[in-house]
């Protein structure tokens, strides 16, 4: 590696600040150049739908490092710069004032963008998406104190906008065309805990529909258009149907994309000085043989890490298994591992499912592919990922008595 060129990284959320971090833990004390698009210092996002929207957690109390941790470690933050272009034989990254950066290494932590509703009316105002701190605030403004509001998609970000909604007395609708919340990631059964958990705290959960259409007087939202013709009137639309892998400066340098930028198990291009991480990467992952995209906290946490030190040069295999978290109500979840979308054929649960404090396995072949603790603090997830990793056939009783260890 030319150590007399910076090692860039284009990204400043919490992938691209742990990428830094961990350069200069690990001994680098060439130039690092950190660049955002956002103006704000590098932040962590779970908080955005979480403690901040209930007003629980300051501005502050997001950034992953203080205000001086990047003057001190000489980390070079260039913030309200979005990067344009890549020349990869120059090896050199635009950014949109003009200057060029000239790169040793170059790493892409660009993120994800939410997906847009394609409905008429969906540019009026108050259809509100979460995924920036700006965003965080409108929505903030928008459900303290009350009102109505439209929670279209029953995914993450919806569910926990919708707690949110309701805890600040917010009257709440959520609109999900799948037969259950979370279907694709949990599946029925166990997306099913979660819309009665939401139906119990008086939420109008509305299943198996769509939006049609967005209604609106003198440019501001009044109320949802179902497809089957139903006007649910409302002062706020939140809009969580997922998001898309920020992949255009890979694509410009004539990277392959496919659901992301496609990286391999050391999270590296096939360009040898560019490396992706974090929500953008399409990364292969060895325990499942094949590439998956990973969107949540976790992986942004450790992908920067390990990516910084692959760019290092050394022998990295990012195999972390998928975890994430989500806090509803009084529901706190733990999840770790993967499977498709229909890619498990039974679920097994041991606690008590009604009283909230529980275990789920999902098994496929007879193997725990993945598995979720609701408020079993005591053990935590780290006994699911053992019983993952050991790639052993579970016995279904034994995973269902309460009494059987882990």
């Amino acid at each position: 590696m030319d150590t007399d060129q910076p090692i860039v990284i284009v990204g400043a959320g919490l992938t691209g600040a742990k990428a830094a971090q961990a350069l200069r833990e690990e001994g680098f004390d060439g130039k690092v150049v950190l660049v955002g698009e956002e103006t704000e210092q590098p932040y962590e996002r779970p908080p955005l739908s979480k403690g901040y929207l209930l007003d629980k957690q300051d501005r502050g109390a997001l950034r992953v490092h203080d205000e001086q941790w990047y003057d001190k470690h000489s980390v070079d933050l260039v913030l309200g710069q979005r990067a344009t272009a890549i020349d990869r034989d120059t090896r050199r990254v635009r950014l949109q004032d003009g200057r060029q950066l000239r790169y040793s290494r170059l790493l892409l932590a660009t993120g994800a963008s939410p997906r847009r509703l394609d409905v008429p009316g969906a540019d009026l105002d108050g259809v509100l998406y979460l995924r920036r701190v700006e965003d965080a605030d409108r929505l903030a403004d928008a459900i303290r104190g009350g009102g109505r509001v439209v929670v279209v998609g029953a995914g993450w970000i919806g569910l926990e906008s919708a707690a949110a909604a309701r805890e600040h007395g917010c009257q709440v609708t959520v609109i999900e065309p799948q037969p259950a919340p979370l279907h694709g990631a949990l599946g029925p059964e166990m997306g099913g805990f979660f819309g009665q958990i939401h139906r119990q705290h008086g939420v109008d959960l509305r299943l198996g529909h769509t939006v049609a259409e967005i209604r609106g007087s003198g440019g501001r939202v009044t109320g949802v258009v179902t497809g089957d013709g139903s006007d649910v009137p409302t002062d706020v639309v939140i809009v969580g149907i997922g998001a898309r892998p920020n992949t255009a400066l890979a694509e410009q340098a004539g990277l392959p994309v496919d659901n992301g930028v496609l990286v391999d198990q050391s999270l590296r291009t096939p360009d040898a000085n560019i490396y992706a991480a974090g929500d953008v990467a399409n990364a292969f992952h060895p325990w499942y043989g094949q590439r998956i995209r990973v969107e949540h906290w976790a992986n942004a946490l450790n992908g920067g890490p390990a990516a910084a030190n692959a760019m290092l040069g050394r022998d990295v295999v990012y195999d972390r298994l998928p975890y994430f978290f989500t806090d509803q109500y009084d529901v706190g979840m733990e999840f770790t591992g993967w499977f498709p979308p229909g890619g498990h054929d039974a679920v097994v649960t041991r606690g008590d499912v009604n009283g909230k404090a529980f275990y789920a396995f999902w098994l496929a072949s007879g193997q725990v592919v993945a598995g979720m603790h609701v408020n079993r603090w005591d053990d935590g997830i780290a006994p699911v990922r053992e019983l993952i990793l050991a790639g052993q056939p579970a016995d279904r009783d034994r995973l269902a008595d309460p009494s059987a260890a882990l």
